[in-house]
């Protein structure tokens, strides 16, 4: 039987923030992830990295917490952030009384919220309704690239012993006299059960908490709150552009990279895997963002998608907007089951504190007094400049610094080597995000790379301008070529996969030019080659029947639809 000291279960920012701090501390640890990692709400997100300014009126506390993580998220992960800067605009029909509640209490809570004119509001953001607009204030907000903070969480663990196992979901405890002795799992792909050892397991499967919570005879107070929201195929800010009124739909525009997303929607759903975005919620998003966007239309829509935030619901607690977005943590020893934790709640920006706090408690359990690092030491080391000058001679014009970010120091010269040895190796498989061959093939040799939709996450390929016409066929050929077995196996089913999840996100926002370029798909893929769709099922969350597609172009509603 496999063991480990802590098993984490949900392998999404917390997760993975709490499997770091415990191998740092020394502890022995494996996470296990029943999908692929950052499958939920920490790739189904708007991408900010908060000031705090959006808790200031309501929850200071979270805005105080927001501010600080803010601050030391840009210090050890500074290639997975993009300091922008954050812009708070208030319009004429939003309520005056609240801009001098939120001046208050950005300012009882830390966060530096500096008035500016309308000039220069305007002249940093153009694009800003000159009819509506009548203050504005800058913040310290950033952007957050959650994927690629996932993949250094994970470089950082396994350099002090951390282990990580996906497509391996729990389906029980084993449990003697009310105290805890291991988890039981299954591996998604083989369908193997076995059990993991352990003295301690803690649930941090975020939206899912409460369906792990009841294999243990546990309740939690989790809710399920779906956000919707829309990429942009163009950077419309330069900054993360909030509406200053109280928290609502379609107010915040954050930029990430070349694209912008504008969100969110606010709906209790029962089931965290209904990630489903329609047609109406594009339209309402659109309605409220061009209030701060005059011209908002008039940018190309990407795609939609959405995510499931794992609110906390203590007894008679708010749903939805109302909801706290703090966190608790459950030690069910009180429950009459030793050696289970819960960490449920909070926001992708407070994860290393969060983290923090839950293996304080782990630790005191299991007398281990080393102190939490993971505030002062780097996610990862910088690729140096001589690395990426080295670089430059094979990779596109623009492709370097995207690549070293990605990769990190030691994937990184690995490709080099491979570009500067095989020729054939410097192709790309994406034009859109500049991925080559190479770095495809290394992140294929990598132990939670199974199926093509894993280097999807990893390296964006499918994330750009065409949504995978191109690269979802030369991924898989690549994932083929490299022998990984859930794919060589069967890699038209995991291509299918692929573009089934990019069309859930194309489906609600066919508008003008997207329409020609979904035919486009379909003339490459299902004319020219003959491929046909997956024999999946479209259905409501109510429904127990399910419709087989009969096109590649109808999307299975519980598949793919994260960030970007």
């Amino acid at each position: 039987m496999e063991k480990a000291t802590v098993v984490v279960i949900g392998g999404g920012a917390t997760g993975l923030g709490i499997l770091r701090d415990l191998s740092m501390r020394g502890v022995k640890a494996l996470l296990v992830e029943k999908n692929d990692l950052v499958n939920g709400a920490s790739s189904r997100y708007h991408g900010l990295l908060h000031s705090g300014g959006r808790y200031a009126v309501k929850d200071q506390e979270a805005a105080r917490e927001c501010i600080i993580e803010n601050q030391i998220m840009r210090k050890i992960g500074k290639s997975c952030v993009e300091p922008c800067g954050g812009m708070f605009t208030r319009l004429d029909i939003d309520d005056e009384a609240y801009e001098e509640l939120w001046v208050k209490g950005c300012a009882d809570s830390g966060i530096e919220a500096t008035p500016i004119t309308l000039d220069e509001a305007f002249k940093l953001e153009p694009r800003l309704s000159r009819k509506h607009v009548k203050s504005a204030y800058l913040v310290p907000d950033a952007a957050v690239d959650g994927f690629r903070m996932a993949w250094q969480l994970i470089d950082s663990s396994k350099r002090y012993g951390g282990q990580v196992k996906t497509y391996t979901e729990v389906i029980g405890f084993d449990t003697v006299n009310g105290e805890l002795r291991g988890v039981k799992v299954r591996n998604q792909f083989t369908g193997e059960e076995y059990e993991i050892g352990c003295d301690i397991a803690v649930n941090a499967a975020g939206g899912w908490a409460g369906f792990v919570g009841k294999l243990a005879n546990v309740e939690i107070g989790v809710q399920p709150d779906k956000g919707t929201l829309i990429a942009f195929n163009q950077r419309i800010v330069n900054h993360v552009v909030n509406r200053l009124h109280k928290s609502s739909d379609g107010d915040i525009f954050v930029p990430h990279g070349s694209i912008t997303i504008l969100g969110t929607s606010s709906m209790s759903v029962p089931d965290p895997e209904d990630t489903s975005t329609s047609r109406e919620e594009v339209e309402s998003l659109l309605k409220i963002g061009e209030e701060t966007f005059e011209d908002l239309r008039d940018f190309r829509i990407l795609r939609t998608f959405a995510g499931s935030r794992p609110l906390y619901i203590p007894p008679g607690g708010a749903v939805g907007r109302s909801a706290s977005r703090g966190f608790a943590i459950v030690d069910h020893e009180q429950d009459g089951l030793k050696g289970l934790f819960t960490i449920v709640g909070g926001k992708f920006t407070t994860y290393r504190l969060m983290a923090e706090k839950m293996c304080n408690q782990i630790c005191a359990k299991l007398n281990n007094s080393t102190p939490c690092r993971t505030a002062e030491e780097p996610l990862v080391e910088e690729v140096s400049q001589a690395d990426k000058d080295r670089a430059k001679k094979f990779f596109p014009s623009y492709g370097t610094n995207l690549a070293a970010t990605r990769l990190g120091v030691e994937r990184f010269k690995k490709v080099v080597e491979r570009l500067e040895n095989d020729p054939e190796s410097r192709e790309l498989v994406c034009e859109c995000e500049n991925v080559t061959r190479a770095e495809v093939e290394e992140i294929c040799k990598d132990d939670t790379s199974f199926i093509v939709n894993d280097v999807r996450r990893r390296t964006r390929i499918g994330m750009g301008t065409c949504q995978g016409n191109f690269c979802a066929l030369r991924a898989a050929a690549v994932f083929a070529d490299m022998g990984v077995e859930s794919t060589a196996k069967d890699s038209l089913t995991r291509m299918k996969e692929f573009l089934q999840g990019r069309w859930k996100g194309i489906r609600p926002v066919l508008l003008g030019r997207t329409i020609r370029e979904t035919e486009m798909t379909r003339a490459i893929y299902e004319l020219s080659m003959a491929v046909r769709s997956l024999e999946v099922g479209v259905r409501s969350y109510n429904d127990t029947k399910s419709t087989p597609n009969s096109s590649l172009l109808i999307p299975n509603s519980k598949t793919g639809g994260e960030s970007q």
